[in-house]
């Protein structure tokens, strides 16, 4: 059966079309490029999800209270998400390979310059600035697999993109355990430089370098930019300070929630109009392209929580390092490097319904979720292997198909639109489930706390002897640690399950909204 042609886009603006990018033999050096162009993006993920981590001890080290530690992850996560988003416009009014290695120094100088920050206001604005940098990187890594791979390998282009929602958040741990039980702090920031030197030399050497296009600066979208950088980040920053807060009870967040969710609902208008738009909006209008970016939020968040809940229950309940929990996210993150070529040579045979595939990973997903929702008190780090084992086929399964589903409906000239959709659903869904689990582990553990009491408070005669026989009334502290504790184990079982249900509701989306697809192949022009 032949491959499906994707489908044909609105004609491009008169400055669209005017300056496109010459087609590159394929070699050795634009694989060099794209490799060059993973590292950097591999950088900037984990430069997000090891500081997270790591960030008792720099606040540590560097004087600094819980509340500013906050801001600094929220400051960062919200400029990456806005970078995504207009990232690959920039790319190509300047250039894939300049716009690259300008994100990758930048990047690295400011790695470099954190932990000599002088005070934490100044930090602020490092990471401020880093985010912007790092959100750069992922949606160019798109961009080159899309433009640069010839049909036949584009889907294992498409894979090593799925290793930045994959195998970067579950290393971010191990390396968290490196840096600050064995080496130092310091190394939280300095890990991405001699990475990025690595991405710098392959992506100069290796990615063509196109003409500038500055015509389109004439068509740019001052408006957009205007309502969409500051909506994005104050609705990101609102989420995960959100649960901190008290949401809606807080003022700050009602303003960053509320604003920055009106000032995107007038910059989707504006993209909507606006001749050559950061955002293209009929490319929802297409089954596959919509059904995937959905299906990659809740995926998102699935795995989200089934990998920072264990790891949060087992630091509550046992008091668990990162250290200690290293073990659990490299079961996952170093069999990705193999799983993930796998399925993508799977998805590359035409027989092979990707649905299919995308229908088993969603399972297994849910499955790994439901297995851990039934965790007790005292379950410890090996009852979670099993279960996150079926992580190390289930993640792949779930996101190369949604990659290949997407991509198969999108024009080549459309491909920086694309990148733009993807990435920053990609960067919004992480921080959406975090707020998501935090405010079911809240909520879940009241509701437990107070039925427990509730509980012990009708056996209040055997409440007063058990306090009697340990000690008394001054032992009424351990007793309602106890509470506690068995209260978190509760939400986190909830939370669990929850995502189970995420993932089966993922999953009767699947045969009803995507049409099927084949693996790309080259065009034989016609006799």
């Amino acid at each position: 059966m032949t491959a499906l042609a994707p489908i044909s886009a609105t004609a491009p603006q008169p400055s669209e079309a005017t300056a496109k990018p010459v087609a590159q033999p394929f070699g050795l050096r634009i694989v060099v490029g794209m490799l060059g162009v993973l590292i950097a993006s591999l950088s900037a993920g984990l430069n997000e999800k090891v500081t997270d981590l790591a960030m008792t001890d720099v606040r540590g080290a560097l004087s600094i209270g819980h509340d500013e530690g906050t801001w600094l992850i929220a400051l960062y996560s919200a400029a990456q998400v806005a970078a995504m988003a207009f990232a690959p416009w920039f790319s190509v009014t300047v250039s894939l390979r300049r716009f690259t290695l300008g994100a990758i120094a930048v990047f690295a100088l400011l790695a470099l310059l954190c932990p000599f920050a002088p005070n934490v206001e100044t930090l602020y604005l490092l990471r401020l600035l880093q985010g912007f940098a790092g959100g750069c990187m992922p949606p160019m890594l798109m961009t080159v697999a899309l433009r640069f791979l010839p049909p036949g390998i584009k889907l294992y282009g498409l894979g090593a993109y799925a290793l930045t929602a994959t195998f970067a958040p579950n290393l971010g741990m191990p390396l968290a355990a490196l840096w600050t039980e064995f080496v130092g702090w310091q190394w939280v920031f300095w890990q991405v430089i001699p990475l990025c030197a690595v991405a710098l030399a392959a992506v100069a050497w290796g990615i063509p370098q196109d003409p500038l296009r500055l015509e389109r600066l004439r068509q740019f979208d001052t408006l957009g930019l205007a309502l969409g950088l500051p909506g994005i980040l104050m609705l990101v920053m609102g989420l995960l300070q959100g649960e901190r807060l008290d949401w809606f009870e807080s003022d700050l967040v009602t303003l960053l929630v509320v604003g920055g969710a009106g000032l995107l609902v007038a910059f989707f208008i504006n993209e909507w109009t606006h001749p050559l738009p950061f955002y293209r909006l009929d490319i929802l209008k297409r089954r596959n392209f919509t059904h995937a970016l959905i299906t990659l939020a809740g995926v998102l968040v699935v795995l989200g929580a089934c990998s920072g809940v264990p790891a949060s229950y087992l630091a509550s309940a046992h008091g668990y390092r990162p250290l200690q929990s290293a073990p659990m996210a490299l079961l996952v993150a170093l069999p990705q490097l193999i799983s993930l070529p796998l399925v993508a040579a799977l998805c590359n045979i035409p027989r092979v319904d990707c649905r299919w595939v995308l229908a088993i990973g969603i399972s297994l997903c849910g499955l790994s979720a439901f297995g851990m929702s039934q965790l007790t008190s005292e379950w410890t780090r090996e009852n979670f292997y099993w279960l996150l084992a079926l992580q190390i086929i289930g993640q792949p399964m779930a996101i190369v198909p949604l990659l290949m589903s997407a991509t198969s409906v999108v024009a080549p000239i459309e491909g920086p639109f694309a990148s733009a959709w993807f990435n920053s659903v990609r960067g919004f869904s992480a921080v959406l489930g975090s707020a998501v689990v935090s405010i079911l582990m809240t909520w879940r553990e009241h509701y437990h706390s107070n039925r427990l009491v509730d509980h012990l408070g009708s056996a209040s005669q055997a409440l007063d002897l058990r306090l009697e026989q340990l000690g008394g009334a001054e032992n009424i502290g351990r007793l309602a640690s106890q509470v506690r504790g068995q209260a978190g184990v509760l939400a986190a079982s909830d939370t669990l399950l929850a995502m189970s249900w995420l993932a089966a509701a993922l999953l009767v989306l699947t045969p009803l909204m995507p049409l099927r697809v084949y693996p790309p192949r080259p065009v034989v022009p016609a006799n």
